[in-house]
């Protein structure tokens, strides 16, 4: 089973609240170099902790950091200051029990559906045969079970997505990480996938942080939405997502989703962006 309980009928802030600290940012920062020897400040004194099995989501102007703090978090970037930790323990980079989904699926043209998810068991040395179960299991609950044999290039674009999210998840991380993963697809797909993803969250209680530039769909998703400004980026709010679960589409018509998403714009076009 991919979970020991149900999930949880709380609200983001009585849910976060209630639950221990998975990962800690302490003022964060990240600095490029550059030709002029100043370096681009891209981010600046980012603190957040992140409750195990929440669902948080950022969402900023283009260039704010937010994929940066991103890579960070899944270390493959060094930060420049401050301190990350998952579990305690400093994130100095890449980690099994980290999950990381991109934009583009990413998928191997030439491995199956199965061999596809099965990949980052593969490169951990891991029993492909004892993890099989577990990407069946993934796979039903996406409804992707009857692909399992086929290949990326027979796949719809949200389904090629919705296998680079069993992928990540395979092998158990502690925390799925998922930058900008719907900006590909057609509004219909994306509307799907993000109820495909809610599921598939709540069934497992994963903890995930989703990169966004959709104010409606960092509202929709997440149990705290974090708002942050442009270059360099800083945290400049922290939303509160009031709304029970399991979320339905309708919810997005209702007067407390369009004040959660007044709230988020008005940070954003005070700056000037979107």
């Amino acid at each position: 089973m991919l979970a020991s309980h149900e999930p949880s009928a709380m609200t983001g802030n009585a849910a976060g609240a209630s639950r221990p600290t998975l990962a800690a940012i302490s003022h964060l920062g990240k600095r490029y170099p550059s030709r002029d020897g100043n370096g681009v400040v891209a981010l600046e004194d980012v603190s957040l902790d992140i409750a195990e099995g929440e669902f948080i989501t950022v969402v900023g102007p283009s260039g704010c950091g937010k994929s940066t703090l991103l890579h960070i978090l899944a270390g493959v970037l060094q930060r420049s200051s401050g301190d990350v930790k998952l579990r305690g323990q400093p994130i100095d980079g890449p980690r099994r029990d980290v999950g990381t989904v991109f934009q583009e699926a990413l998928l191997l043209p030439w491995r199956t559906v199965l061999d596809n998810v099965l990949l980052p068991i593969e490169v951990h040395r891991l029993s492909k045969e004892s993890f099989r179960p577990r990407a069946m299991e993934l796979l039903e609950l996406t409804g992707l079970a009857a692909f399992a044999r086929k290949y990326p290039h027979e796949l719809s674009g949200g389904m090629q997505q919705r296998v680079s999210i069993v992928r990540a998840l395979v092998n158990d991380p502690a925390i799925l990480l998922m930058d900008e993963p719907f900006g590909a697809l057609d509004a219909m797909t994306r509307e799907q996938m993000n109820l495909d993803l809610m599921k598939l969250q709540a069934a497992s209680r994963k903890t995930v942080i989703l990169i966004t530039h959709s104010i409606s769909e960092s509202v929709l998703l997440g149990d705290r939405v974090v708002v942050m400004s442009p270059r360099p980026g800083r945290i400049v709010d922290v939303i509160d997502i009031d709304l029970p679960r399991p979320r339905g589409l309708d919810v997005t018509a209702t007067p407390e989703f369009g004040g959660y998403t007044r709230r988020v714009r008005e940070h954003l076009f005070s700056t000037g962006h979107q």
